[in-house]
């Protein structure tokens, strides 16, 4: 990617109107463009950020046994007047809009019931259970604040996996499986430290605990105690003596902290299968209950996480597996052997996998260069320079170091390897 042609630039300053650090530093380095609150295009770098976080999810839904499909955005009113989901009063945060027939429909916020509906037709036996399907999509909720940036949006990308089970053993362990690969998503995304499996209200739903997934951060809008020697949490909405001692924990092993949840995942018990009549029969011909389970990650809000999490006060400084490039060149000095050994250098690199932003702009000055490539935020720059071309090195920085070195082309690919 060349910036010469590229669709998208740097700005000094982020809208007036844009409160959260996390889409601040994303509009001003050309990821994302806001059109109102609560909802972003994604500009290609953004796009590209988006699309290796989606690549992470999917990798570990898929190692799991989970099978991606995609259900649709506008979804029949009746299915969820079925499960008692429908009225405003129950769920609040609908988009909803009517044929010109009148007829009502919902766009699509969660999937439940569609998800249900669907697979009402294929499963009979006990020997199509059980089930793990998922979907990464839009997904639109008619949210009352939408000021937190990515963190929180009117449109937002997520990733949403239910759990069909025969029994309630064979759902705890795809239940546990799904857990232990939330895990490992943060650790892959560079979260793992930082985050922490969070026991909250099952709701309505379950007398169970769900589980939160919580990043410990300064601009989460949820209070978390911590465990960090057992690395778990408990959401301030059920920490109490009861709480505790079931979950085998003491108070003085706590820390009160902040955080932002960057997933969540739980039971469902049999409330959607019963309610929309999808059972199964087993071995034995008996006629038998689904349990149910859900597990959702928010894309789009963990664009914004990173964003919050990898940044300084020069710009974004992104995780080796979500950066849109790996390598960012700047070609300082217009003539032609400059030009020449930065465009070289840059097809090499194409060549051998690694990718590349190449900052070919002529009529750029040095600092300019070098500023855009610290708010872009690769996790390796390469200054291409007259000066150091006449000893055949290369300028080479991380973008987590404050000094740089310089090295050969050889040298330069042993660092990227």
């Amino acid at each position: 990617m060349r910036r010469t042609t590229a669709f998208w630039g740097t700005r000094k300053q982020a809208p007036s109107d844009e409160q959260a650090r996390n889409a601040q530093l994303l509009i001003r380095a050309g990821y994302i463009h806001k059109e109102m609150a609560g909802v972003y295009a994604y500009l290609p770098l953004g796009l590209k950020v988006l699309e290796n976080i989606k690549n992470i999810v999917r990798e570990e839904m898929n190692a799991v046994g989970g099978q991606e499909l995609m259900m649709t955005t506008l979804q029949p009113k009746d299915i969820w007047e079925r499960t008692d989901r429908w009225d405003d009063a129950k769920v609040d945060n609908w988009f909803k809009t009517k044929l010109k027939s009148g007829t009502e429909l919902g766009v699509g916020l969660t999937h439940e019931e569609p998800i249900v509906d669907a697979l009402s037709e294929y499963i009979n036996s006990y020997k199509d259970l059980p089930i793990l399907v998922y979907q990464i999509q839009s997904k639109f909720r008619n949210e009352l604040r939408a000021k937190s940036g990515l963190l929180r949006g009117r449109e937002f990308v997520m990733k949403d996996m239910y759990s069909f089970a025969r029994t309630q053993a064979e759902h705890d362990e795809l239940y546990e499986k799904l857990a232990a690969a939330y895990l490992r998503i943060y650790e892959r995304l560079g979260l793992g430290e930082q985050t922490y499996r969070t026991y909250a209200d099952g709701g309505y739903f379950t007398e169970r605990f769900s589980d939160e997934f919580q990043t410990v951060s300064d601009v989460g809008e949820d209070t978390i105690y911590v465990n960090e020697a057992k690395k778990i949490a408990i959401n301030a909405e059920i920490y109490s003596d009861e709480t505790l001692a079931k979950l085998g924990l003491n108070r003085d092993e706590l820390v009160e902290k902040r955080g932002v949840e960057v997933g969540n995942i739980f039971p469902l018990e049999t409330k959607y299968t019963e309610a929309l009549g999808v059972r199964y029969t087993d071995e034995h011909g008996v006629d038998q209950p689904i349990i149910m389970g859900c597990y959702g990650i928010g894309v789009s809000r963990l664009v914004g996480m990173i964003a919050e999490h990898f940044s300084d006060q020069h710009g974004l400084v992104w995780p080796e597996e979500v950066a849109p490039a790996r390598v960012y060149i700047a070609q300082l000095g217009d003539d032609e052997a400059t030009r020449q050994a930065a465009t070289k250098l840059y097809d090499d690199l194409e060549i051998k996998g690694i990718s590349v932003i190449y900052d070919d702009r002529p009529d750029v000055r040095t600092g300019e260069k070098l500023a855009d490539a610290d708010l872009l935020g690769m996790p390796h720059r390469v200054v291409v320079s007259t000066r150091n071309l006449a000893q055949n090195k290369l300028e080479y920085k991380r973008r987590t170091e404050t000094e740089s070195a310089l090295l050969t082309f050889d040298e330069l690919l042993a660092k990227l390897a």
